[in-house]
């Protein structure tokens, strides 16, 4: 835990529960999908992973889905192999948090995320950037405030 505390301290700070709203973009603006999103961050002292995160995704029509992953500290980043996607995560001199992630359950497309905790530590904005076999396709922005 303390390489990891190093290499990525201000991750450290999205420890705990997060209430949001994920809103998915096509590239000319329009909407795709927009739905509450609940997260938790948890950093085990010890275990195989350094970092798992759990969500909790809601529609308005009821529809709801839960998922649980892991990502493992190693050369200064995290590493996640899931599966639905692999990839990696790293923290900025900011503090802003990057990663990159490509979907195993979608061939071709990947995308950048780029996380900032607010200066209070009560919200964060997350925006993910998506390409088509190197094409950006669309965006999505997740605004979420801690809860928990």
């Amino acid at each position: 835990m303390t390489r990891f505390a190093e290499a990525m301290p201000n991750m450290l700070r999205h420890a705990g529960e997060w209430d949001g709203i994920y809103t998915h973009l096509a590239r000319d603006g329009s909407l795709i999908d927009r739905h509450r999103t609940w997260t938790r961050c948890e950093f085990p002292a010890d275990g195989e992973f350094a970092y798992v995160q759990s969500n909790r995704l809601t529609w308005g029509d009821g529809r709801v889905v839960e998922r649980s992953f892991g990502g493992v500290f190693r050369d200064g980043m995290l590493h996640w192999d899931t599966d639905r996607f692999v990839g990696y995560g790293w923290e900025t001199h900011s503090g802003s948090v990057m990663l990159r992630l490509d979907r195993k359950d979608e061939p071709g497309v990947h995308f950048v995320e780029i996380i900032h905790l607010s200066d209070d530590g009560n919200t964060r904005a997350r925006t993910w950037q998506w390409f088509e076999h190197g094409v950006p396709t669309r965006r999505t922005l997740c605004d979420e405030w801690r809860v928990g």
